[in-house]
């Protein structure tokens, strides 16, 4: 029969999920998502979000609060009927009316182990900080900042050049799968909830663009995580000695190798840049206003002097 369901999500990371529901045959009573957005290049046009844009695709209510505080929002939440909410990357609070709002509560698709990486920026935090799984959990949301008690859990691992955009594509593909399975125990009655660990708690705050800057005297392998875990957005950025002036580069994919030098060095070789200890080679990157290129064809346009130092 499926279950009547009430979707909540926005970014492109959501979509899946929300097709794959759809195709499991369960009845989708409404879409909430953020706003349409400012974009293009003044600005001036209001963009709809990737979910916002696939609901009205497949024919589904779309509603779009800026918040879900007042009474008549919740009342309209609650008018839907609906046996439960599914909540993947939405990005607004949810009161505790709204948790209540269903017949058998809201249920969460998260991007990390839980308790380890709660927050807003788990899939770039466990990258920077050298992690070698994470996964996607499903977990029934209470009043707390992932803290629910979790139904499903998968494990993914993190491999040693993985960037954040090729893990957000596998953990997106890995928790469509995963909810859905959640979906059937629960519209069955045999959805097992087990409390989080209280040990092992981190958050994943929002990134900063204050810390995308590249520190070349921490060590190759911080370094490499760093600029992994920030790819492709908002990228991690070094400045470089181009033309007899600095100019700022994003650096979207690298390597850790062999070398010694004091940090910053310019070792050749391609773009081999010394650290505190070993050296990272930047294998892609990006000039201003360009588009992303090999070190090989980054190369033939911009002229590094030898020994050059990167600030």
């Amino acid at each position: 029969m499926g279950l009547r369901l009430i979707f909540m999500g926005t970014p492109d990371f959501s979509v899946a999920t929300l097709d794959a529901l759809v195709e499991a045959g369960h009845e989708i009573a409404a879409v909430y998502t953020q706003p349409p957005r400012p974009a293009g290049r003044r600005g001036l046009e209001l963009t709809p979000s990737p979910v916002h844009k696939r609901a009205e695709a497949l024919g589904i209510d779309v509603r779009t609060p800026k918040s879900l505080k007042s009474e008549e929002e919740q009342q309209a939440f609650r008018d839907l009927k609906a046996d439960a909410a599914v909540v993947v990357a939405y990005g607004l609070l949810l009161p505790k009316a709204i948790l209540e709002g269903t017949r058998l509560g809201a249920y969460n698709g998260h991007a990390s182990l839980l308790p380890r990486w709660r927050g807003a920026a788990p899939i770039q935090r466990a990258i920077m900080a050298g992690d070698a799984e994470t996964g996607m959990m499903i977990m029934r949301m209470d009043e707390g900042l992932d803290t629910g008690p979790v139904a499903m859990t998968e494990r993914v691992e993190i491999k040693p050049n993985m960037t954040a955009g090729e893990l957000h594509d596998r953990l997106r593909d890995v928790g469509a799968a995963l909810m859905v399975r959640a979906m059937a125990a629960l519209e069955h009655g045999a959805l097992e909830l087990v409390p989080q660990a209280e040990d092992g708690v981190t958050y994943a705050k929002k990134i900063d663009k204050q810390e995308t800057r590249i520190d070349w005297s921490k060590p190759a392998q911080e370094v490499h995580d760093h600029i992994r875990g920030l790819s492709p957005f908002p990228g991690a950025w070094c400045e470089m000695p181009l033309g007899g002036k600095l100019e700022r580069v994003k650096v979207l994919e690298s390597r850790v190798t062999d070398a010694s030098a004091p940090a910053g060095t310019w070792l050749g070789g391609g773009l081999v840049i010394a650290c505190r200890t070993g050296a990272v080679e930047l294998t892609e990157v990006q000039r201003a206003g360009a588009k992303r290129a090999s070190a090989e064809d980054f190369l033939r346009g911009a002229k590094l002097e030898d020994g050059a130092i990167l600030p």
